[in-house]
């Protein structure tokens, strides 16, 4: 009988154990989704101010056609991104915001735009959102450092497979985005 209780007892805690690190897993990867949830909210705002932002570019740098035409293609390259993949919508993002890199670099080098009500309203409606995403952005990388390291390390690592564990990407700027934008109007 007390052989019995012993074995009851230890599968007991087993089962506890494996209950905790499934639990463990699956709060990781909820924070992770969520912080990733704030993100999403930033961009599609981003992406919606955009085209707005562009076509008061365009009435004052008509001869800036390809720097325009690669912000809207690395706008609607993010927006293509299936849902899900966060690792791919990271790399989209990181292009979209080298372009926009050059979009506020075309501000400086045209007076009369730079001085236009509505592109300072749109450029400090963008600051805003790029604010907000670097909070996010600070936020979802929290998450992913701990869900990485928990899947990574004793006793995660030992249940991931098991337990379904998902590494995530940390977003962060890529060598593109770390050089400054070249604008040349000669």
């Amino acid at each position: 009988m007390t052989n019995l209780l012993i074995i009851l007892g230890i599968v007991a805690i087993v089962g506890i154990f494996l209950v905790s690190v499934f639990n463990r897993f699956a709060k990781n990867r909820n924070f992770v989704n969520d912080g990733w949830s704030n993100i999403d909210v930033a961009l599609k705002r981003r992406y919606d101010l955009i085209p707005n932002l562009v076509e008061t570019v365009k009435g004052y740098a008509k001869h800036e056609k390809s720097t325009l035409e690669a912000v809207i293609n690395a706008r609607n390259a993010a927006m293509q991104v299936p849902k899900g993949d966060i690792n791919s919508q990271i790399k989209a993002e990181n292009q979209l915001q080298q372009s926009l890199r050059s979009i506020f670099a075309l501000g400086e080098a045209y007076p009369d735009l730079k001085a236009n009500a509505n592109y300072l309203d749109l450029q400090s409606k963008l600051n805003e959102i790029e604010e907000n995403l670097e909070r996010s952005r600070r936020y979802y990388n929290g998450t992913v450092r701990e869900n990485n390291t928990y899947g990574e390390s004793f006793p995660g690592v030992l249940f991931a497979g098991m337990f379904k564990y998902q590494h995530f990407d940390f977003f962060e700027a890529d060598q593109a985005s770390r050089q400054n934008v070249k604008v040349d109007f000669s």
